[in-house]
């Protein structure tokens, strides 16, 4: 159970917490809500020591480890599968001590507690969680150093889940997925055997994995039991009769003061007033909660064309001459709102891409109108911003002749106000950021937007904002998100992206999530009297990845029979027998069966990597 009590805590003497308390039972899964600048990740540190209150206490029980994700994983020649297992320190410091080990009885121990954390299945959980996050099984043997920033970012998600802490702290999780790696991530957390708090502006992910909303608000923690619609729903009510239970005792207040001023110099009223006056003493007026902050994205509007305004006849795409899409005959009109779905490699940033004009065509043809402006707005070009430039220099380069009121006023719409629009990008909110690279992309008007992950960095009142500007704006939209609230909201043709294909999506997103989560079934070949198709040949990486998999399992066998070997001395030891009544003998026996149950489950593991080899060679 976590356990915060009455908690002050202040930076550079802006209050963040005062008297904040809540107790979050073990075994919970909460969502942690509250405006940009609460102190959401504020309070992960406190939680982990790494900050020191001004008051009040925090408690978790004795020791509980504390995980989540603080940074990406460096860039070391490290592979993901080993990066990941080395990520649970317990399993990695007992398999160590397994080598070293010479005393019977502690190698027992140690062979016993391997069996309680399931050491032995521990390749295989690794690997899923990584599959899950969206890393196909060739990519687990490549090094960290092989792939970016937000990968890494993803091999430190995955880390810390395969480490299973008994309290997980996740701060935006799903800001480097993708749809596919959200909807993982969301039943993954469901079924998370400890308690979870995740600070989170997603819908989907607060209405699925979690079953409880803390709420940071005017400095206080509330914990609201339900997913976030509930929890919204809730609050509105509540915001409502505190509002109208504030209106009630203003009134009684004016008529009471009303009453007094009146009176006050009559002798025969006298008395009246002044026990009106008491009575105004005693009812103190009521503040009501303070209404959140509109926000707003203003898309200018383009004029309309004639449809359609893309055409794709045949088309292929890809990078050095090699297509990653192909045969693609697709239409998009003015009024269209696509979402792009498909699993995280199949093509769907490269279409965004060829839509966009950042990409040509390798075959087929691409008509679009000779009018056709294009906005494109993709999350890496957040980072591209220039840090030491402010907003309003951002548009004045774009805009030189327009008056300064004027660009003011364009950033006034998208939510960028005074203070934001003279303060530099680097001291600027991830937010913020992106309202900014959204205000660049949709400067000139476009007839379609391209929208690649647009919320990432915003909070749930900004997201509302962009599917009421999305919803309003008179260009086509092309989106692509993990947000399946905005995608449900905006999208009215889904579009799939598949092997190498692009066609149109018949059922909704629920059907597609379900789709997603259910668990893969092996085809049954078919019965058939034609000639049976010729074996997919085996790659390179996958011969190599699986020799890496035989090669682990018998140096695991070789460690469990090395225990074996060393507990069998002892018990070959007469000394062991003299004494029959100080249960030595049964102790030992009993790690014997464990270790030789370990060594059954390992030979296990081995004979189905050596057959998972053979058959691969066959096929090379």
């Amino acid at each position: 159970m976590l356990r915060i009590s009455d908690i002050s805590y202040s930076v550079e003497g802006r209050p963040l917490f005062e008297g904040a308390s809540c107790t979050v039972p073990t075994g919970h899964k909460v969502g942690i809500v509250g405006r940009n600048g609460a102190g959401k990740t504020t309070l992960f540190r406190l939680i982990r020591g790494e900050l020191t209150l001004d008051g009040g206490t925090i408690s978790v029980p004795e020791r509980a480890r504390i995980g989540g994700v603080a940074q990406e994983v460096p860039a070391s020649e490290t592979s993901l599968l080993d990066t990941v297992l080395a990520a649970d320190t317990e399993r990695a410091s007992l398999l160590a001590e397994a080598e070293t080990a010479t005393d019977a009885e502690r190698i027992a121990e140690i062979q016993t507690r391997l069996a309680d954390i399931d050491a032995w299945s521990a390749e295989a959980r690794a690997a899923t969680i990584l599959t899950g996050l969206g890393f196909p099984t060739p990519q687990h043997a490549m090094p960290c150093s092989a792939f970016s920033g937000g990968w890494r970012m993803r091999v430190a998600l995955a880390g810390v889940l395969f480490a299973q802490p008994d309290l997980l702290l996740l701060d935006e999780p799903t800001n480097y997925l993708d749809l596919e790696g959200a909807l993982w991530l969301e039943a993954y957390l469901a079924r998370y055997p400890h308690t979870v708090m995740i600070i989170s502006h997603d819908r989907g992910l607060l209405n699925r994995a979690v079953g409880a909303i803390l709420h940071l608000e005017d400095r206080k923690l509330t914990l609201w039991q339900g997913p976030y619609d509930q929890f919204a729903r809730q609050r509105a009510e509540q915001r409502a009769v505190q509002v109208a239970a504030a209106k009630k005792v203003t009134a009684q207040r004016a008529h009471l003061q009303a009453f007094v001023d009146r009176f006050k110099a009559k002798a025969s009223k006298a008395k009246q007033a002044q026990s009106r006056v008491k009575m105004l003493e005693k009812l103190q007026p009521i503040t009501p909660p303070e209404e959140a902050a509109k926000q707003v994205f203003t898309f200018p509007e383009p004029e309309e064309l004639s449809p359609p305004i893309v055409a794709l006849d045949g088309t292929a795409v890809g990078y050095n001459g090699k297509a990653v899409l192909s045969r693609l005959n697709l239409r998009i009109d003015q009024d269209d709102r696509i979402a792009l779905l498909g699993r995280n490699g199949e093509g769907k940033s490269t279409l965004s891409k060829l839509l966009a004009g950042k990409l040509k065509a390798l075959e087929g043809s691409l008509t679009s109108s000779s009018k056709l402006r294009i906005g494109y707005f993709a999350q890496h070009q957040v980072d591209e911003l220039f840090v030491d430039e402010t907003p309003l220099q951002h548009i004045q380069r774009l805009r030189p002749t327009e008056t300064p009121s004027k660009l003011r006023a364009r950033l006034a719409g998208f939510g960028l106000m005074a203070d934001q629009a003279e303060t530099v990008v680097a001291r600027l909110s991830g937010g913020q950021k992106a309202r900014l690279s959204l205000l660049l992309a949709t400067l000139d008007a476009p007839h379609l937007l391209i929208l690649d992950e647009p919320t990432n960095h915003l909070d749930v009142q900004s997201r509302e904002a962009l599917v009421e500007a999305l919803t309003a704006y008179s260009g086509a939209v092309i989106l692509v998100s993990h947000d399946m609230h905005l995608l449900g909201l905006v999208a009215d043709r889904l579009w799939l992206v598949k092997d190498g294909r692009v066609k149109p999506y018949e059922d909704d997103l629920e059907t597609y999530r379900k789709m997603l989560l259910a668990p893969k079934e092996e085809t049954k070949p078919a019965k058939s009297s034609a000639k049976p198709a010729a074996k997919k040949r085996a790659s390179r990486e996958e011969i190599l990845t699986l020799r890496s998999e035989l090669r682990k399992a018998e140096d695991r066998i070789a460690k469990i029979e090395d225990m074996r070997g060393k507990l069998a001395a002892k018990l070959a030891d007469p000394e062991l027998y003299e004494d029959a009544q100080s249960g030595q003998l049964a102790i030992y026996n009993r790690k014997y069966a464990e270790i030789m149950d370990g060594l059954s489950r390992a030979e296990t593991i081995w004979m189905s990597a050596q057959e998972k080899l053979d058959a691969a060679t066959e096929q090379a």
